[in-house]
């Protein structure tokens, strides 16, 4: 198999001072675009932080994309959007071979999935052919064509929307597609003092479009990923995940408990959650923030269950009340 040479990011390295900084600005940016939500905009940029795919289930017209498009633009990135629908191939995303008469030889054009933001727009209107070819990206940061591999640039973070209502003509993600999501996470409405705000902010700009200043750059935010590992998680702490994740799997009420990936996903953004507090240490409080939005989309119910009215998140917090805290000092 051959091997094609990616766009690789060459950050240098940073502090976990500076990286909280620099998450901070970011964050601060969107928060000047996308109102009201600081609380999710904290958790997308922890989930950044963490170089985590994220999904956002919720309904049209909550910010998803601007969100998406405006933390692109923070984060210094090349951004790309795809609109997902019944018709869209694989190669629409991922690029293909064509031939080029004038140097007599097939050449690779690339598809969009050749950025730093992927925005997948509505990925659950794509069939499941379509949407695997992503399956790859989001993983390994490559694809695959034709035999050879190209890496993607670094960094490399979809972001992912579905509408939780109209599921008439949709293609409901498979598991092993949902379990490539770090986090999963809603916008919600707003109140009513953000949304006069909305309206008051467009009445002064005179425009749609914003002015979003870049915060970073792609290189900074490979070394701030590189920054995050730096994070010390005591073992009490990792035992303390492991035990939430397998207490999913016991539940009565769950027919699939979370993977070892969900683990691996609370150990991941806890790091980032603790960098954006500002610390170098995880604690059980990072762990529990953690919890809904890297174990929610990672849990099945039983039929049961769901004709019962269960939810997903009901279970989640019986967990966090009932597995052990473990008692974390620093040292």
């Amino acid at each position: 198999m051959k091997l094609s040479e990616g766009k690789k990011g060459t950050g240098k390295a940073i502090s976990i001072e500076e990286t909280n900084k620099a998450a901070k600005s970011i964050a601060d940016e969107v928060s000047s675009v996308v109102l009201g939500k600081e609380q999710t905009i904290e958790m997308v940029m922890a989930g950044v932080l963490a170089n985590g795919n994220i999904l956002f289930e919720d309904f049209p017209g909550l910010a998803k994309t601007l969100m998406s498009n405006t933390l692109a633009d923070a984060l210094g990135c090349e951004f790309k959007r795809i609109q997902f629908t019944p018709d869209l191939l694989p190669a629409d995303i991922t690029g293909s071979y064509f031939y080029d008469p004038e140097k007599n030889k097939f050449t690779f054009r690339e598809g969009p999935i050749f950025c730093n933001i992927l925005l997948a727009d509505e990925i659950n209107r794509a069939p499941p052919k379509t949407q695997a070819a992503l399956l790859e990206a989001m993983q390994e940061k490559q694809i695959t064509i034709e035999g050879t591999t190209h890496k993607l640039s670094q960094p490399f973070i979809v972001l992912a929307t579905q509408n939780p209502i109209e599921y008439e003509g949709t293609y409901p993600l498979p598991e092993a597609q949902m379990d490539r999501f770090l986090i999963k996470l809603s916008v919600g409405y707003p109140d009513e003092d953000v949304e006069t705000g909305i309206l008051q902010g467009r009445s002064e700009r005179k425009k749609d479009s914003f002015a979003v200043k870049a915060r970073a750059s792609p290189e900074e935010v490979v070394a701030m990923h590189e920054s995050i590992e730096e994070v010390y998680v005591k073992k009490e702490v990792m035992r303390y995940i492991v035990n939430l994740v397998q207490a999913t799997r016991r539940d009565p009420r769950v027919a699939v408990g979370s993977s070892p990936r969900g683990s691996l996903g609370l150990f991941k953004l806890s790091r980032a959650l603790a960098v954006l507090s500002g610390r170098d240490y995880v604690v059980p409080d990072d762990i529990k923030r953690a919890a809904l939005p890297v174990l929610g989309h990672r849990v099945i119910l039983k039929p049961e269950a769901r004709i019962r009215g269960v939810k997903v998140e009901e279970i989640i917090s019986e967990l966090l009340m009932t597995v052990e805290v473990p008692a974390v000092t620093v040292e």
